[in-house]
């Protein structure tokens, strides 16, 4: 019986192995009768007691490997055409017509004779490359080629943010070709001859009450990045010069005084430029791997986890030192930090998950590096009780529900959030400027109180609520200390202050299991 309940999901994960990125009908049915064709193959090698079916030998992965290349050839074939659309960009859009400068009279590394230059060899060298990897990738079984390519498309990417692009449609051209190399290398084929050493088994991971991997987890991730790369790439495109203003409805000019700060001016790239680039990548890893990712691509895990978390929190820290530093707000900045928010709790469990079966690969004696690389199996009878994503037209509630297993909304934190919103616009009810010592406790206090409240709404992050006693007692206390603070002010703050420190001590309610990590939610 376990034989033949390994057999079965042996046989369904070599389906989702070899029919990623298979569109065509008669092209499905090829591979499913291929794949049942192999998996009557290691029924009979089992009945020999020649091998067993979970173990799949290096011939049958070959086997699986040019099946789905085959499958798969025309994603190679537009790599091949996209690099000669690249070479022939520059000749087509002439990069020295319709040339900009940068927002804000702000100086760059480079001259105008220069940007257009390194932006025309740049479109060129890549379009080469992408022609000479993407031939050789129409042969099986050659990943490094198929990665280099990837590595192109990320430097598309990057390209025109760090060459400054002199004119939009460089810009645009680059950007929207290098995210789909990306989805063309790794996105639709899957991940290069991963076949070759996947290892099948759960997706989902001992002691947790659903997977941080599915897909209904990972598509509010991607809807949020697709919607903080919109908003990022509108404000890049003022600071490179592609637009003359940007529209504020709360806040007017401060958005473009804001853009055009000596804080912002202070980096050698724009930073919102920069914000695009994350967002790209964090919405396109969204469709990375399989719902086991966390134990069959540990690496991938690790690196979105950086982009979304550390790099989140420091993205968001900048925004909401706008008013302290710049004496300004910007709208649009401020929806893309609300946007990047939420990403942090839903993103933290599944490095957690991560991490769990990285130690336990290692206490059973695998190298660190070779599991990390390449994943593996582990043992595992958790069932995922999320609705399948394709469910989501008829079954929006459920889907969207599952969406945020790993995240409860305690009344605390929910009414915390509240009274750091209300510190903020505390001050400019009661009539403190803007750039007054006392407006800026409060608008970084709050800010921070808002941030803090809605991690720790992350289940496995709840611990983090307690950083709120600290800041509501210095909301509480330091005005008292200022001598241009308003007593009216001051007081507010006490009410505000003590109140988010009290609401950080209930614990709230843990609604899943996170196995061994339980124990530090507290």
């Amino acid at each position: 019986m376990k034989h033949d309940k390994e057999s079965k999901q042996g046989g369904m994960k070599n389906r989702s192995m070899g029919m990623r990125g298979v569109t065509r009908p008669m092209a499905e049915k090829e591979i499913r009768q291929h794949n049942e064709d192999m998996h009557n193959e290691s029924e009979h090698q089992h009945n020999k007691g020649e091998g067993h079916s979970m173990m799949m030998s290096d011939d049958m992965r070959t086997q699986m490997l040019h099946m789905h290349h085959m499958q798969t050839l025309w994603v190679y074939w537009m790599i091949v055409l996209l690099g000669f659309w690249m070479v022939f960009s520059p000749l087509t859009f002439d990069y020295g017509i319709g040339t900009v400068q940068p927002s804000g009279g702000r100086s760059v590394w480079l001259t105008l004779d220069q940007r257009i230059l390194f932006m025309k060899w740049s479109d060129i060298i890549s379009g080469v490359l992408l022609i000479l990897f993407g031939w050789r990738g129409l042969t099986p079984n050659r990943p490094i080629s198929l990665w280099i390519c990837c590595f192109v498309g990320i430097w598309l990417t990057m390209a025109p943010i760090l060459f400054w692009s002199p004119t939009a449609v460089a810009y645009y051209n680059d950007t929207l070709i290098g995210a789909l190399i990306i989805a063309l290398t790794i996105l639709i084929p899957g991940m290069p001859n991963m076949i070759m050493y996947m290892k099948m088994g759960p997706a989902t991971p001992p002691g947790w009450s659903y997977n941080p991997s599915s897909w209904p987890q990972r598509w509010i991730m991607m809807v949020l990045g697709f919607l903080g790369w919109i908003v990022s790439r509108y404000l890049a495109a003022f600071q490179l010069g592609y637009i003359d203003s940007v529209w504020d409805p709360f806040f007017g000019e401060q958005s473009e005084r804001v853009l055009n700060s000596s804080m912002s001016h202070s980096m050698p790239i724009s930073d919102a430029g920069l914000g695009a680039i994350a967002y790209t990548f964090e919405f396109l890893m969204g469709w990375m791997g399989s719902p086991a990712r966390w134990r069959t691509m540990p690496w991938m895990v690790a690196i979105f986890g950086i982009l979304v978390i550390p790099l989140g929190l420091v993205h968001i820290f900048l925004v909401i030192s706008q008013p302290v530093v710049v004496g300004a707000w910007c709208t649009f900045c401020l929806l893309a930090a609300a946007i990047m928010l939420p990403m942090l709790p839903l993103e933290v469990d599944e490095v957690i998950a991560m991490g769990q079966f990285m130690k336990k690969k290692m206490k059973q004696g695998e190298k660190f590096w070779k599991v990390f690389w390449k994943g593996g199996t582990i043992e595992s009878d958790e069932k995922d009780e999320a609705p399948e994503l394709m469910a989501f037209p008829q079954k929006p509630a459920a889907v969207y529900a599952s969406s945020i297993w790993g995240m409860s909304f305690p009344w605390t934190l929910s009414v915390a959030t509240l009274l750091g919103a209300a510190m903020v616009f505390a001050p400019g009810i009661l009539g403190v400027p803007i750039k007054a010592n006392p407006a800026d406790i409060f608008h970084l206090g709050g800010s921070l109180i808002v941030v803090v409240s809605v991690i720790s709404m992350g289940e496995p992050m709840r611990l983090g609520r307690y950083i709120n006693i600290l800041l509501g007692l210095a909301v509480a206390v330091a005005p008292w200390f200022l001598d241009n603070s308003p007593v009216g002010l001051n007081i507010a703050g006490v009410v505000l202050g003590l109140a988010v420190a009290a609401l950080a001590l209930p614990l709230g309610p843990v609604t899943q299991r996170y196995a061994g990590w339980n124990e530090y939610i507290r």
